[in-house]
């Protein structure tokens, strides 16, 4: 995937988490019953506990950035804005992963966290 501007269809990070919605659709609609499952387990899993919600996506953006997947570095961005993380708060999880996750993990906050936090930050003000 790339990390530039798509001129046909806008944002690559709003094609992205358009691109994900979609596939989940398309496997709601294929196998009902597994994704049900899965989501109702991912929304137990994402809400408020002994840790925030907050928290929880921040968590979840270090293992996404760990693992390279960039639609989970996505949306999982997304989220820790949306629980009103600052910027400051999501570059010191990735700087936690890429203790882990070295360079790998540090080129995904370089270019695609960057950009999450540069375009989404756009869209709030």
């Amino acid at each position: 995937m790339e990390h530039q501007q798509h001129k046909e269809t806008g944002s690559y990070i709003q094609e992205a988490l358009h691109d994900y919605k979609a596939g989940f659709g398309q496997f709601s609609r294929q196998m009902p019953e597994i994704a049900h499952k899965y989501a109702e387990f991912t929304e137990a899993c994402f809400e408020e506990g002994k840790l925030t919600q907050k928290e929880k996506q921040l968590i979840a953006l270090g293992i996404g950035i760990y693992s390279q997947d960039e639609y989970c570095i996505i949306y999982h961005t997304k989220g820790c804005l949306d629980q009103g993380c600052t910027q400051e708060e999501i570059l010191e999880a990735v700087a936690v992963t890429g203790a882990f996750g070295g360079g790998a993990a540090m080129s995904q906050a370089f270019t695609l966290v960057e950009q999450c936090l540069t375009e989404l930050d756009q869209q709030t003000h």
